[in-house]
């Protein structure tokens, strides 16, 4: 009996114990900031989107024949097209700035420019219609198909306006939930009807689809019933007198990023410009992270903005900006072992492309510091031309160099016109706020520039080092633990703050 005693005590004291850890956990929890809070749920659902993606990738891969699998290909490379008129992109440019503008009145800003979206949907499917034949032989695809990716095009947009909202009041439990939702049950009925049908790679593209048509759906219909509201004149000029003049922004954006692939296709060949497209998707990784957080902080710093508290973004653009780097230095130094298992052996010369794309995304994520200012200030004019001269000049150093130095090159013309792009948005920033009479000290650059300086000397350490994998990992072992050091000092800073 006292034996029992004693296990039934030993039991309660575990359990007890087990109690006031979890409590202090929970305590923990409720001190973190709710905009911290939000950062972490949002980037976790975006790695969540892009890491699933890779997982599942090489499922399809082996159910589909290369055809079918250029269907899909075919189907989201349209669909990345079709969304800028279809939408105008109205989930970006001008939103941010509306949940700003109408804070009070968000919910009826997104049933408005859902009008919007219903008017542009039905405008461009009555064109598609029209000429059916044309434009099925133009986009390679079927009129059903093309059909759901109008439809999936107007409601998954319905999400993004939601989630978007969702951002602006980190209230993020919800977002998090639907995102872990449609990821997963999206692959698995994709997986079930390619098993199902012949036609597999429609099948694929018809499951992916499928739930964000139903999800996105309902809340497009939810939005519009809860504000029975889908014209405003005073909202619809203002998000459409934002956003048509980016259009030209957004369709350069897509040709900047596409045109070095159909170059090297026309001057060195299909295979190179498929080497060149795994080093670009390796070296593009972080752009998916680049945009969760800016989803996550533009709210966070518009309302600093609005409230004349800039000064407090300083300590969190640094601690980005060096979380984001050394994410890319991770990807870069290990972009050979990277590229041998995506791609294998034939791809092994993409290992000197990944450096120079990576730089260019850190270089991204400084033109969306300035860019996020001109936006709050409904100043993109500087913004279009910028992007138009970088993608001109990208077009220009591709059609000299490649012929001449071969398709690596290309991965430095794309970082050389990223840099123009972002001292162009720098001084087109500083003509905002002088021509605002407002004081700009949003940012530390010395410790932005000394940021991308170490950086880019790391990488082309990195590359110095590609043969040699144990001292590689001995030295970003190293670099990690000044990373930590570093960024514990810059939240240190942000807590102070």
């Amino acid at each position: 009996m006292a034996g029992c005693a004693c296990k039934i005590f030993e039991g309660d004291r575990i359990l007890k114990k087990m109690v006031t850890v979890k409590n202090k956990l929970r305590n923990k929890w409720n001190l973190i900031p709710v905009t911290a809070k939000a950062t972490v749920a949002y980037s976790f659902c975006g790695i969540l989107q892009k890491c699933f993606g890779f997982i599942i990738l090489p499922l399809f891969t082996r159910l589909l024949t290369p055809e079918q699998f250029g269907q899909r290909t075919l189907y989201f490379s349209w669909k990345n097209i079709m969304v800028i008129f279809i939408t105008l992109n109205l989930q970006q440019g001008s939103f941010a700035t509306a949940m700003m503008k109408y804070e009070d009145r968000r919910d009826e800003y997104i049933s408005s420019i859902e009008g919007i979206c219903i008017f542009l949907f039905v405008f461009f499917l009555g064109i598609y219609l029209a000429f059916e034949n044309i434009w099925n032989e133009i986009i390679g695809l079927p009129t059903f198909i093309n059909i759901v990716m109008f439809i999936e095009i107007l409601t998954s947009t319905a999400i993004q306006f939601w989630s978007g909202k969702k951002r602006f009041e980190y209230k993020y439990k919800s977002v998090v939930l639907v995102t872990i939702i449609n990821c997963f049950f999206s692959a698995l009925i994709a997986y079930i009807l390619v098993l199902i049908f012949e036609e597999k790679g429609y099948a694929q593209i018809i499951g992916s689809a499928l739930l964000n048509i139903i999800i996105g759906g309902y809340i497009f219909i939810y939005n519009i019933f809860k504000c029975k509201k889908v014209f405003s004149k005073e909202m619809w000029k203002f998000a459409l007198g934002f956003n048509i003049p980016l259009v030209v922004y957004f369709l350069s954006q897509f040709i900047f990023n596409h045109s070095d692939k159909i170059m090297i296709g026309r001057y060195c060949g299909a295979d190179k410009a498929g080497i060149y497209g795994l080093a670009n998707s390796i070296g593009m990784l972080m752009t998916f992270a680049i945009n969760v957080i800016n989803n996550t902080y533009v709210p966070w710093f518009y309302d600093k903005l609005k409230n004349n508290k800039q000064e407090e973004n300083k300590p969190v653009s640094n601690m980005i900006a060096l979380l984001l780097a050394m994410l890319l230095l991770i990807i870069i130094w290990f972009s050979p072992e990277i590229i041998y298992i995506l791609g294998g052996k034939a791809y092994e010369e993409a290992k000197w492309i990944v450096p120079p794309i990576a730089v260019s995304v850190l270089l991204l994520f400084y033109s969306q510091l300035f860019i996020n200012i001109e936006f709050y200030y409904e100043e993109k004019k500087n913004l279009v031309v910028a992007s138009i001269g970088a993608g001109i000049v990208n077009i220009i150093l591709n059609a000299l160099f490649i012929p001449r130095l071969g398709y690596i090159v290309a991965g430095y013309t794309t970082m050389f016109s990223y840099l123009i792009f972002v001292i162009s948005n720098y001084f087109s920033m500083k003509k905002v706020v002088k021509r605002r009479n407002v004081k700009e000290n949003c940012y530390e650059y010395k410790v932005l520039i000394y940021i991308i300086i170490v950086f880019i000397i790391l990488v082309f350490l990195g590359e110095l080092l590609y043969r040699y994998l144990m001292i590689r990992i001995m030295v970003i072992a190293m670099i990690l633990s000044i990373f930590i050091y570093a960024l514990r000092r810059c939240i240190s800073k942000y807590i102070r703050t």
